[in-house]
């Protein structure tokens, strides 16, 4: 190809480009700036094509640090982006006709960028930068490109003729798997009056959790019916310290996130903020988990009175795919002293023991109180041996029993938590025996004789 067909091809995609009307966020991005900025170097080279070389050097490093090939960012962002047609599609209400041409449109001039592939690009600019042979051309495994539930969505894309036929299948995908961050991200924390993602949650799994049975087989029966659009009971866990409530509710994310669970994490001092945040999970299709930690509260606190219309209602009916999982050390969440019980002076409240027993029940308004008692002996026992089996570690039982009673009395007490830091420790110190002790092997190979 000459570099006037060149030209006129980039002429072309650059309009394409101007005339989106729905899906411009999709090349707002690093990479789609950083592909818009090689297109208007190839357009428009300098004497030496040295800012044509520069632009198409940097869309190389931004796809390498993506780890993503072009073709398939392109659909991936199609997948998770956040327009009036895939927000209007995930409330299942009429579609006007203007936004569904609108979207065919778009998507007719997306699949142009996606046949313009980076060997294409690096075609181009070899020949406007007058180069002897092809640039490096970035590329990437497949598998390593999206959420495993993207694929197939990608699949189907690539191999269309013609993607504006793709309109109902990217509906049908938004309505089950929603858009924007949601659909990026699965853990999150409200700040500064937003969602923040969190890209790499607390990885621990609900088998690594052992102990309390009862409890976590009554977490999980609670977040199914949340999973199955029936209206689950908000969830208070309390109990000893280290026993693992906290991790309960995280493994949740893990084991069901596929199901389009999803968690957030809201600290005391944003508790003024939950209206907002469930007016902003309302019409989400996922199903949210927001988890306080370490709940309890002064008295006269403003958050005390934020949370209760959460968890009692208001006016605005309640978010069926909302529930508060919340975790606290004291069973009466509202610290109460001798000085707040009623006494006969003129000076105080006449209906004082309402306001006593207000702060006491304040716990009752969870569905669902789950209680954690400080861990035995044997059900420390219990959890080191599981995390000890889990992790491989060949030691012998009376070894680990002693050892792990040792660092129950000289750390924090028999505990889950004090469980996993001694097997975490114990892993490490095998570990590192094993490196010694091959290198130790490899040493005294070296110079032997046959």
């Amino acid at each position: 190809m000459n570099i006037r067909a060149i030209i006129a091809k980039v002429q072309f995609l650059q309009r394409q480009a101007a005339s989106l009307l729905l899906y411009q966020s999709v090349l707002e991005g690093e990479i789609g700036k950083a592909f818009l900025d090689l297109l208007q170097a190839i357009r428009y080279p300098n004497a030496e094509a040295r800012d044509t070389l520069q632009a198409y050097s940097y869309f190389f490093k931004v796809l390498a640090s993506k780890n993503q090939n072009w073709e398939e960012y392109l659909i991936s962002q199609i997948l998770v982006d956040d327009n009036p047609f895939s927000n209007k599609v995930q409330l299942q209400t009429e579609i006007p006709p203007a936004l569904i041409a609108a979207a065919k449109h778009d998507l007719q001039a997306l699949q142009s960028f996606h046949e313009c592939s980076i060997a294409t690009l690096g075609e181009w600019v070899q020949c406007v930068a007058h180069l002897p042979i092809l640039p490096v051309v970035w590329y990437t495994e497949r598998q390593n490109i999206a959420a495993t539930h993207q694929l197939p969505q990608i699949e189907k894309l690539r191999n269309l003729s013609d993607w504006s036929d793709a309109v109902e299948d990217l509906a049908a995908f938004y309505r089950k798997y929603g858009t924007g961050m949601f659909a990026d991200y699965q853990a999150f924390c409200w700040q500064q009056g937003e969602f923040t993602g969190i890209r790499y949650p607390d990885a621990v799994k609900l088998d690594q959790l052992v102990g309390y049975e009862s409890q976590k087989a009554t977490l999980i029966k609670n977040t199914e019916f949340l999973l199955s659009g029936q209206l689950a009971l908000h969830v208070l866990l309390y109990g000893s310290r280290g026993s693992g409530k906290s991790s309960l509710v995280k493994a949740l994310l893990n084991e069901y996130a596929d199901r389009n669970l999803r968690l957030i994490e809201v600290a005391k001092s944003e508790f003024k903020n939950l209206p907002r945040i469930l007016e902003r999970l309302r019409n989400q299709p996922q199903k949210f988990i927001i988890f306080v930690d370490d709940l309890s509260f002064e008295e006269d606190d403003d958050a005390f009175k934020a949370l209760k219309v959460v968890l009692e209602g208001s006016l605005t009916a309640r978010s069926p795919n909302v529930v508060v999982y919340a975790t606290s050390n004291r069973r009466h969440l509202i610290r109460e002293f001798f000085a707040d019980r009623p006494r006969p002076k003129e000076s105080d409240e006449v209906n004082a023991w309402d306001t006593v027993q207000e702060k006491l029940s304040f716990s009752d308004r969870f569905g669902l109180t789950l209680t954690f008692e400080p861990a035995s002996q044997n059900a420390y026992l219990q959890i080191v041996r599981h995390l000890v089996k889990i992790s491989n570690i060949d030691i012998s039982t009376e070894e680990l029993e002693f050892q792990a009673l040792q660092w129950a009395t000289r750390h924090n007490g028999r505990s889950g938590r004090t469980a996993r830091q001694f097997v975490d420790f114990l892993k490490a110190e095998k570990t590192i025996e094993l490196i010694d002790v091959k290198n130790c092997s490899d040493d005294k190979g070296i110079g032997s004789k046959e």
